[in-house]
């Protein structure tokens, strides 16, 4: 018989009327203290013990620290703690910012990770009509918020470059009366690029983001030309020309001629996006060195989504979140190391994290909010009009095998009002899936103030917006990458990579270049 014994691990003492409310995680070695404020502070773990048990009194070290960010009660001021997460959470009843027009489900190229469901170059059906056009337009500009943001995507948006350029006009048509501050964006692959449209664009303001997954050999593995060619307008893709080339040539064409239009290179460059598949984890070096040899100043690492044809090449282009993460770490770490050389690059997802934790205001980035942004921060239109609470939503609804593909569906153009939409029952059971507050284990984690919670893609996953949110992905990629930026922080005698960090979340207004 095997003897067994319990062992009575001692509970440390706890003097409850000497604590502000706080949070913890054990990080880098160290004890980090987080509130609803967005306040953190790091402690050893004697510091921990100490400060449980009262002890932290004025003299001490940490004492000042402590009670300047609201974790002893003692100094709590509750107007202040209020003023702080008001600030934070400014963005609750300013309603939908982000307008996302699909403007045809036409690609040029088939993308082993597509989560649009993009359709062949001759399905000219998938175009957004003008009508439908107007329409959209229209339901934005009854938004509440100040600020509208319009960004065209697809298939590939400059296909049907009919539908961008009737947006822009009715858009600045309707904004004589609205008074809103009103942005426009294009995400576009570039192979489908014109001289023409390019110079469109430059000339109505409309801010350029496209696909870099890496150099030529990663970036033309995942973003294949489709087979029909016969479809390309002349000059669009020249004899013996890769995706990986093109996007290059067209990158230099638009940040040359922003330098030659007198705009300010640091407010006005094509910004790139690029989608981590299982090819990409093993040159994440490549990666980072490709960005800062083109110029670009932002890298923002992103992982799959669960959507679209990525669901269907999972086993050959996916990834475990641990690779992930591990990917992610070194490709951050590299970035650190250059800017401490001088080099001028920043890593786009670290970036929104860090305006959360270093800053008093939010980015008000709808993927990583409290509540998320589905049907409260964006709303997307379909190019047959059928309106969803996010991009997210509209990528369930393009995948046509599913029984549940409209689940997330908010109503039709021209038939649902505002008001319909934003009171939608869906909007609501998203906001209450994605209320970090209320949600167990959320509402008690330290990475509570600066994370989000995407219901649809736990859906997706696991077939319920609340899902187990540990086991989720988003879940593990946030508290991961939390983690690793709050794991420099404690590990940063000197504050050069703070002061690098802080350098990340200063953002220049374009209106500064008007």
């Amino acid at each position: 018989m095997i003897e067994t014994r319990t062992i009575a691990i001692p509970r440390p003492k706890v003097d409850q009327e000497k604590l502000g409310f706080f949070r913890y995680g054990f990080i880098g070695g160290k004890v980090l203290l987080t509130n609803d404020a967005g306040e953190w502070h790091f402690l050893t773990p004697a510091e921990f013990k100490l400060f449980l048990a009262g002890g932290i009194v004025p003299g001490h070290r940490e004492y000042d620290g402590l009670a300047a960010k609201g974790f002893l009660r003692e100094a709590v001021d509750l107007q202040d703690i209020a003023s702080k997460v008001r600030r934070k959470r400014y963005y609750v009843d300013y309603g939908p910012h982000l307008h996302v027009l699909i403007t045809t489900l036409r690609c040029n190229q088939g993308c082993k990770y597509c989560h649009a469901s993009r359709t062949d170059m001759d399905r000219v059906e998938t175009d957004m009509d003008m009508a439908t056009v107007r329409q959209a337009v229209d339901l934005a500009f009854e938004s509440t918020s100040p600020y509208i943001c319009f960004e065209y995507t697809g298939g590939e948006p400059t296909v049907n470059m009919e539908a961008i350029r009737t947006a822009v006009a009715y858009a600045a048509e309707k904004n004589q009366r609205a008074g809103k501050i009103v942005d426009h964006s294009v995400v576009t692959n570039m192979t489908w690029m014109t001289e023409e449209n390019a110079e469109w664009l430059m000339a109505n303001g409309v801010l350029v983001c496209t696909s870099l997954d890496g150099p030529r050999e990663l970036h033309n593995w995942n973003r294949t030309w489709v087979k029909n060619r016969e479809n390309f307008p002349k000059g669009v893709e020249p004899a013996g020309a890769s995706a990986y080339d093109k996007v290059l040539e067209w990158i230099a064409y638009f940040n040359r001629r922003y330098v030659e239009m007198g705009r300010d290179p640091g407010l006005w460059h094509v910004d790139a996006l690029m989608t981590t598949t299982r090819k990409t984890l093993g040159m994440w070096k490549e990666l980072v060195d490709l960005y800062v040899e083109l110029g670009l100043r932002n890298l923002k690492i992103r992982p799959l989504n669960p959507y679209g044809f990525a669901t269907s090449t999972w086993r050959v282009i996916g990834y475990t979140m641990e690779e992930y993460l591990e990917f992610y770490a070194k490709v951050l770490d590299y970035v650190l190391e250059l800017n401490l050389q001088g080099v001028q690059i920043q890593e786009g997802t670290a970036a929104i994290f860090l305006k959360k934790m270093l800053t008093p205001d939010d980015p008000n980035y709808v993927d990583i909010r409290n509540p998320i942004g589905s049907g409260t921060g964006q709303v997307a239109y379909h190019y047959n009009g059928k309106i969803y609470p996010s991009d997210e939503g509209r990528m369930l609804g393009g995948m046509v095998n599913r029984d549940d593909a409209d689940l997330f569906l908010l109503g039709q153009l021209g038939e649902a009002t505002y008001q319909d939409v934003v009171r939608h029952p869906t909007v609501k059971s998203l906001v209450m899936s994605s209320f970090l507050d209320s949600l167990p284990m959320c509402s008690t984690c330290w990475n509570m103030p600066y994370c989000g919670v995407m219901p649809i893609n736990n859906y997706m996953d696991f077939g319920d917006m609340f899902a187990q949110r540990p086991l989720t992905q988003k879940c593990q990629e946030y508290m991961g990458i939390g983690r690793i930026l709050f794991e420099r922080l404690a590990n940063d005698p000197d504050g050069r990579i703070e002061a690098i960090f802080r350098r990340w979340t200063i953002n220049r207004p374009r209106d500064e270049d008007n």
